[in-house]
């Protein structure tokens, strides 16, 4: 299979960041499954019962990042 990457950003408010996390944990803890749809496409991610996850912090003096990453 080919690579397939989606990638987007924008700038929301703190609680509508936090709304989309909810949801996406909401799916991980319901469904082995993700979707999301994008461009008019609906994409289905299978998730194993078991993942890689990772947490990452970065502070400078300018900028702060907060980086989730699930692999399997």
């Amino acid at each position: 299979m080919d690579l397939v990457e989606i990638s987007e950003r924008e700038r929301l408010s703190r609680e509508d960041a936090a709304a989309r996390l909810h949801a996406l944990a909401d799916a991980l803890a319901r469904n082995n499954e993700v979707e999301f749809e994008r461009g008019g496409l609906r994409f289905t991610v299978h998730v194993p019962d078991q993942v890689d996850f990772k947490l990452e912090i970065e502070i400078d003096d300018e900028e702060r990042e907060l980086e989730v990453e699930l692999k399997w």
